[in-house]
Protein backbone atom coordinates (compact mmCIF):
# COMPACT_ATOMS: atom_id res chain seq x y z
CA UNK A 1 0.00 0.00 0.00
CA UNK A 2 1.29 3.23 -0.73
CA UNK A 3 2.20 6.19 1.55
CA UNK A 4 0.73 9.42 0.93
CA UNK A 5 1.44 12.99 2.09
CA UNK A 6 -0.23 16.26 2.27
CA UNK A 7 1.18 19.71 2.26
CA UNK A 8 -1.41 21.99 2.86
CA UNK A 9 -1.56 26.20 2.48
CA UNK A 10 -1.61 27.69 5.78
CA UNK A 11 -4.55 27.19 8.22
CA UNK A 12 -5.96 28.28 11.19
CA UNK A 13 -5.80 24.30 12.66
CA UNK A 14 -4.22 21.43 11.28
CA UNK A 15 -7.15 20.11 9.32
CA UNK A 16 -9.14 23.43 8.37
CA UNK A 17 -11.70 22.68 9.43
CA UNK A 18 -12.63 24.97 12.56
CA UNK A 19 -13.30 28.82 12.50
CA UNK A 20 -16.89 30.24 12.04
CA UNK A 21 -16.17 30.10 7.86
CA UNK A 22 -15.44 26.50 7.39
CA UNK A 23 -15.00 25.44 3.50
CA UNK A 24 -16.87 22.51 2.86
CA UNK A 25 -14.55 21.20 0.59
CA UNK A 26 -11.99 20.70 3.66
CA UNK A 27 -14.56 19.41 5.69
CA UNK A 28 -15.06 16.79 2.73
CA UNK A 29 -11.19 16.14 2.34
CA UNK A 30 -10.98 15.46 6.12
CA UNK A 31 -13.47 12.83 6.28
CA UNK A 32 -11.77 11.26 3.09
CA UNK A 33 -8.19 11.45 5.12
CA UNK A 34 -10.15 9.69 7.92
CA UNK A 35 -11.69 7.39 5.53
CA UNK A 36 -8.00 6.07 3.91
CA UNK A 37 -6.70 5.94 7.94
CA UNK A 38 -9.65 3.34 8.08
CA UNK A 39 -8.34 1.66 5.62
CA UNK A 40 -4.95 0.85 7.02
CA UNK A 41 -3.34 3.23 4.65
CA UNK A 42 -0.01 5.17 5.54
CA UNK A 43 -1.24 9.40 6.11
CA UNK A 44 0.51 12.28 6.88
CA UNK A 45 -0.71 15.72 6.69
CA UNK A 46 1.29 18.49 6.93
CA UNK A 47 0.22 22.57 7.17
CA UNK A 48 2.66 25.28 6.74
CA UNK A 49 1.66 27.68 9.56
CA UNK A 50 2.23 24.89 11.73
CA UNK A 51 4.51 22.40 10.78
CA UNK A 52 6.96 24.94 8.30
CA UNK A 53 9.75 22.42 8.86
CA UNK A 54 8.16 19.82 7.22
CA UNK A 55 7.77 21.91 4.02
CA UNK A 56 11.53 22.94 3.99
CA UNK A 57 12.83 18.87 5.08
CA UNK A 58 10.71 17.73 2.30
CA UNK A 59 13.49 18.54 -1.19
CA UNK A 60 9.96 17.97 -3.69
CA UNK A 61 8.05 20.33 -1.66
CA UNK A 62 10.64 23.12 -1.07
CA UNK A 63 11.65 23.03 -5.06
CA UNK A 64 7.58 23.00 -5.81
CA UNK A 65 6.99 25.79 -3.09
CA UNK A 66 10.43 27.88 -4.44
CA UNK A 67 9.41 27.48 -8.58
CA UNK A 68 5.66 28.19 -8.38
CA UNK A 69 4.86 29.62 -5.01
CA UNK A 70 2.57 28.94 -1.97
CA UNK A 71 -0.22 28.96 -5.18
CA UNK A 72 0.72 24.72 -6.04
CA UNK A 73 -0.43 23.89 -2.25
CA UNK A 74 -2.23 21.59 -1.71
CA UNK A 75 0.58 19.49 -2.84
CA UNK A 76 0.00 15.27 -2.14
CA UNK A 77 2.55 13.23 -2.24
CA UNK A 78 2.83 9.33 -2.86
CA UNK A 79 5.92 7.19 -1.72
CA UNK A 80 7.75 10.70 -1.77
CA UNK A 81 6.80 11.90 -5.66
CA UNK A 82 4.12 14.66 -6.44
CA UNK A 83 1.00 13.63 -7.79
CA UNK A 84 -1.28 16.17 -7.50
CA UNK A 85 -0.36 20.17 -7.21
CA UNK A 86 -2.78 22.95 -5.92
CA UNK A 87 -6.25 21.04 -4.95
CA UNK A 88 -7.63 18.84 -2.76
CA UNK A 89 -8.02 15.19 -4.46
CA UNK A 90 -11.90 14.01 -4.01
CA UNK A 91 -12.29 10.25 -2.14
CA UNK A 92 -11.90 8.44 -5.72
CA UNK A 93 -8.76 9.97 -6.82
CA UNK A 94 -7.39 9.51 -3.03
CA UNK A 95 -8.56 5.59 -3.27
CA UNK A 96 -6.72 5.36 -6.72
CA UNK A 97 -3.30 7.54 -5.37
CA UNK A 98 -3.53 4.69 -2.58
CA UNK A 99 -4.39 1.60 -4.39
CA UNK A 100 -7.58 0.49 -2.29
CA UNK A 101 -11.10 -0.09 -3.42
CA UNK A 102 -13.47 3.10 -3.24
CA UNK A 103 -16.82 2.21 -1.63
CA UNK A 104 -20.15 3.93 -2.26
CA UNK A 105 -21.68 6.67 -0.54
CA UNK A 106 -24.32 4.72 -0.36
CA UNK A 107 -24.84 2.01 2.47
CA UNK A 108 -25.05 -1.10 0.16
CA UNK A 109 -26.86 -2.91 3.39
CA UNK A 110 -30.25 -0.75 3.33
CA UNK A 111 -29.93 -0.96 -0.73
CA UNK A 112 -32.19 -4.66 -1.16
CA UNK A 113 -30.90 -5.59 -4.46
CA UNK A 114 -27.65 -5.53 -2.96
CA UNK A 115 -28.97 -7.74 0.09
CA UNK A 116 -30.29 -10.16 -2.38
CA UNK A 117 -26.65 -10.18 -4.92
CA UNK A 118 -24.55 -11.14 -1.55
CA UNK A 119 -22.73 -8.45 -1.98
CA UNK A 120 -23.50 -6.63 1.18
CA UNK A 121 -21.11 -8.30 2.98
CA UNK A 122 -18.51 -6.11 0.90
CA UNK A 123 -19.19 -3.12 2.53
CA UNK A 124 -20.91 -3.71 5.78
CA UNK A 125 -18.42 -6.46 7.03
CA UNK A 126 -21.02 -8.04 9.18
CA UNK A 127 -23.09 -4.50 10.30
CA UNK A 128 -26.69 -4.17 10.81
CA UNK A 129 -28.61 -2.54 8.40
CA UNK A 130 -29.35 0.36 10.47
CA UNK A 131 -25.37 1.31 10.51
CA UNK A 132 -23.51 3.79 8.17
CA UNK A 133 -21.24 0.92 6.86
CA UNK A 134 -19.91 2.68 3.80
Amino acid sequence: MNKIEFYDPPMCCSTGVCGTEVDPKLVQFASDVKWLRERGVSVERFNLAQQPAAFVANAAVRSALSTQGNEVLPLVLVNGEIMMKGIYPTRQQLAELAGVKASSSKCCCEDSEQKEEGKASECCSGQSSKSSCC
